[in-house]
């Protein structure tokens, strides 16, 4: 079967460096996939690189087998995406905003009307609907973006951190979400810092060190902050004896 996102060799340099050196990233249906890495690892620009939002100097990205260039902003309609910090417009409300962000993955409003009232059911959202976003604080802003990306049950979706800021009930309801999404097909790409929730949650855990994945963790029961840590200082170490 098809997967239903493919980074193949995907390379990118910015003001000079190297920031990816050959990502190799393949999310199968139904899967979670989280990516981790140190900051400045290339993790935010992987996602951008997934979304269309960065072309890379070299390789390729397919999404459900097609080349998602030359037409980047069709890929970018069809995947649910939360990207570094949430974009709102923060004189509207925050129900407006998420019925622009629906009419931009080219569905009505209308229709994912009670799915915007589940999940702001869940994440705690509902008398926070209705207030501008300018007056939201920054967690409340973060289910914003994150009802604004799974709104029309997108079939990928890729979120940057998106547990920053968020009370532990509206952590727990986001962890549901993303399993009965993942347990409906759907395919979800996420990076984070917080080890506990990634073990949770995830399928598969790839570490991705100086641009490169250098290894995959499945969550077990070992100590996922403890292998990740072990394998980048590894792979540290190995450079420094070349």
């Amino acid at each position: 079967m098809t997967a239903a996102l493919t980074l193949s060799g995907i390379q990118v340099r910015l003001g000079g460096c190297e920031v990816l050196r050959g990502l190799d990233l393949e999310l199968s249906h139904g899967q979670i996939r989280a990516l981790v890495g140190l900051n400045g690892a290339g993790k935010t620009t992987a996602l951008r690189v997934a979304l269309g939002m960065l072309r890379p100097d070299a390789g390729h990205v397919l999404l459900h087998g097609q080349d998602i260039w030359p037409s980047p902003a069709e890929a970018w309609c069809r995947v649910g995406h939360m990207v570094e910090t949430p974009a709102a417009y923060p004189e509207l409300t925050a129900r407006a905003n998420i019925d622009n962000a629906i009419m931009l993955h080219g569905m009505d409003p209308s229709g994912c009307a009670p799915r915007v009232a589940q999940l702001s059911r869940a994440l705690g959202m509902e008398a926070h609907l209705d207030q501008p976003v300018r007056r939201l604080s920054l967690g409340t802003r973060q289910k914003v973006g994150l009802i604004s990306a799974l709104a029309h049950e997108p079939s990928v979706a890729v979120l940057d951190e998106p547990t920053n800021g968020l009370d532990p009930l509206a952590v727990v309801a986001f962890r549901d979400e993303l399993r009965r999404l993942a347990g409906q097909g759907s395919s979800i790409l996420i990076t984070s810092h917080h080890f506990d929730e990634l073990a949770r949650v995830s399928d598969a855990v790839d570490v991705l060190h100086h641009g490169q994945v250098i290894a995959t963790i499945t969550p077990d029961e070992r100590d996922l902050e403890k292998v990740f840590f072990d394998t980048v200082l590894a792979a540290d170490q190995q450079l420094q004896e070349i």
